[in-house]
């Protein structure tokens, strides 16, 4: 039997609801994410759990001593904005794997996050999610990635403000290998 790679481990809804429960920093024990996620038996979020910290997609960020046993406080390991230049760099493909499950899996939060807000308005709100395909040159793309990232660097200057709404942007851009 092959081994599941990371996404295929991960696409599973209760996983997905589990690394969710940990996105932001946060670290929770099984009793915690139970009250979380009330729909999920606790038998089978121990072997989501364990199926999890096996693929690396979850880490065991300490262990306590509670009336003769041990409870296991999880986290995602080492998020990807806490990583340099540098060691972007030197990646292997296995981590940045594992660094854009986690991407995505904030990235879904957010989103439901939205979603499930008393009302919300895709139109109004200027929310949204779409996939553009293009052809550009190198060049044109350089053009183009420097253009929104100055207008980015703009925006996230601004403090907050009355009649500013916080906004989330993600990106992520993938090129056709050349032939």
């Amino acid at each position: 039997m092959m081994e599941e790679t990371k996404g295929e481990v991960l696409l599973h809804p209760v996983r997905m609801k589990i690394v969710q429960t940990l996105v932001n920093g946060r670290r929770l024990t099984v009793q915690q994410m139970s009250e979380k996620l009330p729909d999920v038996p606790q038998a089978s979020l121990y072997r989501h759990l364990k199926k999890l910290v096996n693929a690396d997609l979850i880490a065991v960020a300490e262990e306590n001593q509670v009336r003769g046993t041990i409870e296991k406080v999880y986290m995602l390991p080492k998020a990807f904005d806490e990583t340099t230049a540098e060691e972007f760099l030197r990646l292997s493909k296995e981590e940045h794997v594992s660094y854009f499950i986690k991407f995505m899996a904030a990235v879904l939060a957010d989103f439901e996050g939205y979603v499930n807000q008393p009302s919300f308005d895709f139109v109004k709100d200027g929310a949204g999610y779409r996939q553009a395909v293009f052809y550009a040159s190198d060049a044109e793309f350089h053009h183009f990635v420097t253009a929104i990232g100055q207008e980015m660097m703009k925006l996230i200057q601004n403090e907050p403000a009355p009649e500013r709404r916080k906004r989330t942007m993600s990106t992520v851009i993938t090129t056709e290998n050349r032939k």
